[in-house]
């Protein structure tokens, strides 16, 4: 199976780098190309399923790739974003300035630290890799796509290639990013991370 995984297009908090969980925001304009953009790219693609976090910002990413295919498309809650708690809307210099002792621990080990009044990355890993072991269990025989967001995303790699979650950081993942993942009775072999040529040809300007 080839499972294509896309982070949602930006939103105004994506634009003003503040931190976004589970609150739930629309796409913004920018956002909309970007997603328009990820449409086109996979517009050859022979989907035969699209899933997706439930929340605004990646169902309607979601809705627009599959103007294209038609195919059925399912929320799934297990790939929602990683649940920021108290940190949700703040920029870097609010954390900075009310959260020194948590952004500490984070930079030292993100993987063990749960984010105040949220969600820690272990807890998004587990929920994240059990939608993909449910999709797999479909038996789809061609392509997949996921839509999920930022951390989700990158549990959802690290998973499949062994990687440690405390290697989260060595990979990069932006909005309207693509990976593609083959995955078969002999595990998971990443072809593309985070693919973004789609967004520099005109469409999508202004990611973040």
């Amino acid at each position: 199976m080839k499972l294509i995984l896309v982070r949602h297009g930006e939103t105004d908090l994506n634009q003003q780098r503040r931190v976004q969980g589970v609150s739930d925001h629309e796409l913004n304009d920018c956002g909309r190309r970007q997603a328009e953009a990820v449409a086109t790219a996979l517009r050859g693609e022979e989907v035969e399923a699209i899933y997706t976090s439930p929340l605004k910002r990646a169902r309607e990413t979601a809705e627009i790739i599959n103007r294209f295919h038609r195919a059925p498309l399912a929320p799934m809650d297990g790939l929602k974003e990683l649940n920021a708690g108290e940190l949700d809307g703040l920029t870097y210099e609010q954390m900075r300035d009310g959260y020194a002792d948590f952004l500490r621990q984070w930079i030292k080990d993100a993987s063990q630290i749960r984010l105040p009044g949220g969600d820690s990355l272990s807890e998004v890993q587990d929920r994240a890799w059990a939608c993909i072991d449910r999709i797999m269990e479909k038996g789809h025989q061609k392509t997949v796509v996921v839509v999920s967001h930022y951390f989700a995303t990158l549990c959802i790699i690290c998973k499949a290639l062994g990687m440690a979650l405390s290697n989260f950081r060595r990979i990069r993942q932006e909005v309207a990013g693509i990976s593609v993942l083959e995955l078969d009775e002999r595990g998971a072999r990443l072809v593309a991370l985070n693919d973004t040529c789609h967004l520099r040809e005109g469409n999508g300007e202004g990611a973040s």
